[in-house]
């Protein structure tokens, strides 16, 4: 095996350990997350969403604002270290995750009755820890931005503390079906100018625990259309300051296509200045 010797810089080190991690995405020095140049972190991807539409859509995103973003899928590796090195983390991933297997990436497992042996009952486990939610929690209380996109409020489930800063937790939805998104406070820097706009995806309903005067959007299916007892509406995005440092909820974002709506595309954008205080 030919030697490796000691030529590796530090930003060799860093890429390495950026796989190692499960990271992706931008390779660079991390600069402290009190830095001048602020850098964000996104942890992307479950069962039932792609990380691979995530990233693209977010790379949109982000290349608009001008802020670097590093992705990972390695939800084992959050905690206070890592994020040590961004001022902005975001997430958009469920609590869930599959010890023993699943029949396939959606929910239907019709095909099952093909298979020519059984396939164990797939059972989902919840993966953050309380060590890990306290870690987003101080995070943000010193001063970070925490951006919780979509089926993210279905991690509040399991820990307390990420609950308590992400500010609510997931009832549920229906299967994808058109509603339209209303601006509750037009005031608001992330919505100021925005108006009402419809998308077709996922109508997420949640729980909202903080005070009503930090709620920007609301869901609701004009079809008349309800999810069980929910009704037709829920809250669906909101933003407050949590000690030092800001939190934003929007629920759209199943797809690509919900994602890049023009008035939410402008909303996210806006969302990722508000966080990081440049707007």
């Amino acid at each position: 095996m030919k030697s490796l010797g000691k030529s590796f810089s530090r930003r060799r080190l860093f890429r390495g350990a950026a796989v190692g991690a499960g990271l992706f995405g931008v390779a660079a020095d991390q600069p402290n997350r009190n830095g001048k140049h602020p850098r964000a972190l996104a942890l992307i991807g479950d069962r039932y969403h792609n990380a691979d539409y995530i990233r693209v859509s977010l790379d949109r995103v982000f290349k608009e604002v001008g802020i670097p973003i590093d992705y990972t899928i390695a939800y084992e590796q959050l905690s206070r270290g890592l994020l040590s090195n961004y001022r902005l983390f975001l997430c958009l991933r469920d609590g869930m995750i599959w010890p023993n297997g699943y029949l396939g990436p959606d929910a239907y497992s019709d095909y099952e009755r093909g298979l020519e042996n059984e396939f164990p009952e797939a059972k989902p486990e919840f993966w953050i820890t309380e060590e890990q939610g306290a870690a987003v929690k101080d995070f943000v209380e010193t001063g970070g931005g925490f951006y919780s996109l979509h089926n993210n409020s279905h991690v509040s489930l399991s820990s307390k503390n990420y609950r308590e800063v992400m500010g609510g937790a997931y009832v549920g939805h229906p299967a994808l079906r058109p509603f339209q998104v209303r601006i509750v406070n037009k005031d608001h820097p992330i919505t100021q100018g925005i108006h009402d706009f419809m998308v077709n995806d996922e109508q997420h309903y949640v729980t909202y625990d903080k005070d009503p005067k930090y709620v920007l959007l609301e869901s609701e299916n004009i079809d008349g259309l309800e999810y069980e007892k929910n009704g037709k509406k829920s809250v669906a995005g909101w933003a407050y300051e949590y000690g030092e440092g800001r939190v934003v909820f929007t629920a759209v974002g199943h797809t690509n296509h919900a994602l890049w709506v023009p008035a939410y595309f402008e909303l996210q954008k806006r969302a990722v200045k508000w966080l990081l205080r440049q707007i």
